[in-house]
């Protein structure tokens, strides 16, 4: 499995412009806008990616997301933060079919905005979970018949022949094998490109990694955020796998999103580089490794461009311990 891995800037506690507008927050230097390749790339397969992408979850709707009493977003603003966010590099963007509010959803919105799709696009989508057309959660689908109904729609959706990565999202310690061979069968077809996981664990990525080649596993991930996945997250580099850690932003706010209040740890470091608490956490999560791609959510364009323009920010080794303390001070998350 072939993985490009980014360059890392030399460790620094200089203030660098992460507003994405292109002024220097200290010095009001016109320094050009920052985009997404400043974080770096990563290859899925044989997809080369940005390690600063875009999720969808939040795009559908305003306040916590898959809720079925969701408030929908405005149509014409979802659909100006993806046209920005792929005009700001991004071309690694995570989605679902069960991504939607009442009026809105995730993938009708990709398709609408970015169809007819660039050639570096990367789509990844996760099959698995269900909700009924009213918003409630379903049974997930667990049979070969349902996952090839869940990757068809997501092809209708989007307008595709084919998806780029699909992942298979996992509730419970059980054999994944039936599914993802269901998975792996429609790749053989043509139907998917790439395959991977989410919410899954070592055991899990053995068993599949048995079956078919694995090019990501998305698990819940932040400082604060599943420490004992530590060694987990860099096992997944080791084997030449990426590894896309969701609610790095939100942490125990998760679908809600970050409620919180931050950590000294967390303000201090943000403090010294004239960034946000979630810029921070972007950043933290990018320095585990050059193998971590973050896919931050948000239907506000402001905090889209906050968000690329964490991926400029270099901590120090310093800075780093701080923040791997508190991290490693969780229990769970």
């Amino acid at each position: 499995m072939t993985s490009a891995t980014t360059s890392e800037s030399p460790a620094s506690t200089t203030r660098t412009d992460t507003t994405g507008t292109g002024t220097d927050s200290t010095t009001g230097t016109d320094t050009g806008t920052i985009t997404a390749a400043v974080s770096g790339r990563w290859t899925l397969g044989d997809l080369p990616v940005n390690r600063i992408g875009f999720g969808t979850m939040r795009l559908p709707q305003t306040g916590p997301a898959l809720v079925a009493d969701a408030v929908s977003r405005d149509r014409a603003a979802a659909l100006a933060v993806l046209r920005r966010a792929v005009e700001l590099g991004v071309n690694h963007i995570d989605t679902a079919a069960f991504y939607f509010s009442p009026l809105r959803s995730a993938n009708e919105l990709i398709n609408s905005a970015l169809a007819p799709y660039a050639d570096d696009l990367v789509i990844t989508t996760k099959v698995g979970p269900a909700r009924d057309r009213a918003g409630e959660w379903a049974e997930h689908a667990r049979t070969p018949s349902a996952l090839r109904a869940q990757v068809e729609e997501n092809l209708r959706q989007l307008g595709r022949d084919h998806l780029d990565v699909v992942n298979l999202r996992v509730v419970g310690t059980e054999s994944i094998a039936e599914r993802f061979g269901a998975l792996a069968d429609l790749r053989e077809a043509g139907l998917i490109r790439h395959l991977g996981l989410s919410n899954v664990t070592p055991a899990h990525l053995a068993e599949a990694r048995a079956i078919a080649p694995v090019v990501c596993v998305q698990n819940r991930y932040g400082i604060g955020v599943r420490p004992e996945d530590d060694a987990f997250v860099r096992e997944c580099g080791e084997q030449g796998i990426a590894f896309v850690p969701f609610y790095a932003i939100a942490a125990a706010g998760a679908e809600g999103g970050a409620t919180a209040a931050e950590p000294a740890e967390v303000l201090a470091v943000a403090e010294a580089h004239g960034a946000s608490p979630a810029q921070i956490r972007l950043a933290w999560a990018l320095h585990q490794g050059p193998h971590v791609l973050a896919i931050p959510g948000t239907g506000d364009l402001g905090h889209l461009a906050a968000n690329v323009g964490a991926g400029a920010l270099r901590l120090s080794e310093d800075e780093l311990t701080l923040l791997d303390g508190l991290h490693r001070s969780a229990t769970t998350g």
